[in-house]
C-alpha cells in the first residue's frame, strides 16, 4: 500500500504547476516555466520519500498549453534529459504516479469540439508518462462525464470514444465514480464494455451510490484491475464539517480514516488523499498506517 496526495506540495516552497496567460506564450517562456516546473517536481518527490509517501498525482499544468494549437514546440524531446532524470528517480525510489485531468475534459460530449480537445488533453497526459518511461502502472484517471438526459446513450458514447482513443492512451486510463452522475455501478458497467479499470472514490460514494459499503464498492472495483494495472487505486476524503455536503476536509481526520483502514483490510490498493493540506495529511495518514500489514509490506 502506497500513500499519496495530489499535485502540490506546500512545504518545500515552490510548485510543478507554473503557467501564464495565452496572450504571453512564447517558446522562452514555455522553456522556462517547464524547466522550474519539472525541477519543482523532483524536489516534491524527494520531499516525499524521505516521509514515506510513494504515491504522487502529477498537475496537469507541468507543461503549459501543451495541447493548444498555438504550442509548436517540440517540448518532449526538449526536455527529454529532464524528463529522464525525474523518471529514473521515480523508478529507483517505486513511487507510484497518476494525473488527473481537469472537468473539461469529457470524452462523452456530444461536442465534436470538446471530443477534439478532450482527446488531445488526454494525448498529452500520456506524453508525459511516457516521456518519464513509467509502466502501465501509472494511470490517468477520468470521470465518465455527462448524462446529456440519457444515462444508457451517454455510457455508450463513452465507450465508443474510449475505442477511437489511440491505444496508448487507452492503457493508461481509469474511470472513477463521480459525485452526482455516475455510480460505481454506472462505472462497472462501462468497465465490463471497455475493460478499463474502475478507481474507486470513497468521498463520492458516501454521496453517490447504488446501496452498497464502502468494503464492497473497493472489492468489485478491485476486480476490475489486472497485474499490469498495478494494485487498484483509491482515492480517499471525508465530509468538511460544518459545511455543504461534498465539501472535502481540510485536513485528515484520523478517527474517520482509521476505521476507513480497519473495513478494508481484506484488499490491498493505493490510497491518494484529497484533502486540502495536501502533504500534510498525508505525513498523517502514513503515520496513522504503521500498523497497517499492507503498508508494511
Amino acid at each position: 500500500m502506497k500513500i499519496g496526495y495530489p499535485c502540490i506540495n506546500r512545504t518545500i516552497g515552490c510548485t510543478a504547476d507554473r503557467t501564464f496567460r495565452l496572450k504571453s506564450y512564447s517558446e522562452s517562456r514555455l522553456i522556462e516555466t517547464v524547466e522550474n516546473n519539472l525541477d519543482c517536481l523532483l524536489q516534491i518527490l524527494e520531499f516525499n520519500v524521505k516521509y514515506n509517501i510513494f504515491f504522487f498525482r502529477i498537475t496537469s499544468d507541468l507543461v503549459p498549453f501543451a495541447s493548444h494549437p498555438i504550442n509548436r514546440f517540440d517540448w518532449i524531446n526538449h526536455f527529454q534529459n529532464l524528463f529522464e532524470n525525474v523518471g529514473s528517480f521515480i523508478h529507483k525510489h517505486n513511487i507510484r504516479i497518476s494525473m488527473h485531468p481537469d472537468q473539461f475534459i469529457v470524452i462523452n460530449s456530444p461536442d465534436e469540439g470538446i471530443w477534439e480537445r478532450s482527446r488531445a488533453e488526454l494525448v498529452y497526459h500520456t506524453q508525459v508518462l511516457d516521456a518519464l518511461e513509467l509502466d502501465s502502472t501509472a494511470r490517468i484517471q477520468l470521470h465518465v462525464g455527462g448524462v446529456y438526459g440519457n444515462k444508457p446513450a451517454s455510457m455508450e458514447r463513452f465507450a465508443l470514444r474510449f475505442s477511437q482513443l489511440p491505444a496508448s492512451v487507452q492503457s493508461r486510463l481509469v474511470i472513477e465514480n463521480d459525485d452526482r452522475l455516475f455510480t460505481v455501478a454506472d462505472c462497472l458497467n462501462v468497465s465490463t464494455i471497455t475493460g478499463i479499470p474502475v478507481l474507486f472514490d470513497t468521498f463520492h460514494h458516501s454521496v453517490n451510490n447504488s446501496g452498497e459499503t464502502v468494503e464492497q464498492a473497493i472489492a468489485l472495483c478491485a476486480e476490475t484491475w489486472t497485474m499490469k494495472d498495478g494494485l487498484p487505486m483509491v482515492d480517499y476524503s471525508s465530509q468538511a464539517p460544518g459545511e455543504r455536503k461534498g465539501n472535502h476536509a481540510e485536513s485528515l481526520d484520523p478517527d474517520h480514516y482509521s476505521t476507513f483502514l480497519k473495513n478494508t483490510q481484506s484488499i490491498d490498493f493505493d490510497i491518494m488523499l484529497e484533502i486540502k493540506d495536501k502533504e500534510a495529511s498525508a505525513l498523517k495518514a502514513v503515520s496513522l498506517s504503521k500498523s497497517d500489514i499492507r503498508f508494511l509490506n
